[in-house]
């Protein structure tokens, strides 16, 4: 298991968030293989980036114009009223909309639809970014020292890309890599 001590510098977290994420974070990386220093050191840094630091597990709601944006889209499974809101993203990488929240439950046999504050809970929050990482096939990319493509595929473009750059550097030092 990764210790509060390490978890904190691979994720620019205080102490404390790291204590409650230490053993479920250690636990999704197990489960989801993300078992060598290269794989976890992009992981963390971009579950760092993400969550403020293991500070923000709700996305922050204004709700801002590109929120508001969440509301009737289709192509992440927002139909009916109201679900812009309900499955704004939540967990360690910011699952967004009904059709991920579905997919999301199918694979980890747990009814995020019908119970999205789940998300918001230490297990499950770390779990739902260990099924991300797998599922977008992110080891091979962070085994190949490809950092880019990572923060892509979890971003969609490069937002953040000089803290998120600077955490991988962090988390590479704390996992002992050069």
């Amino acid at each position: 298991m990764m210790d509060a001590k390490t978890l904190a510098r691979c994720t620019g977290a205080r102490i404390d968030r790291a204590q409650r994420f230490a053993e479920p974070l250690s636990a999704a990386m197990a489960e989801f293989s993300i078992d060598t220093a290269g794989r976890q050191a992009a992981f963390l840094a971009n579950v760092g980036h993400e969550s403020g630091g293991l500070h923000w597990v709700v996305e922050l709601w204004g709700p801002t114009i590109a929120q508001q944006r969440y509301e009737g889209r289709r192509d992440i499974g927002n139909t009916q009223p109201g679900d812009g809101f309900r499955f704004r993203g939540r967990g360690l990488l910011q699952t967004t909309g009904r059709a991920n929240y579905a997919a999301l439950s199918k694979a980890l046999g747990v009814d995020y639809v019908a119970d999205p504050d789940r998300l918001a809970q230490p297990i499950d929050a770390a779990r739902s970014a260990g099924y991300f990482w797998q599922s977008k096939g992110l080891s091979a990319f962070a085994d190949a020292g490809d950092f880019l493509t990572v923060v892509k595929r979890i971003n969609g473009g490069f937002n953040g890309l000089s803290e998120r750059q600077m955490l991988w550097a962090d988390a590479k030092a704390a996992l002992g890599l050069k």
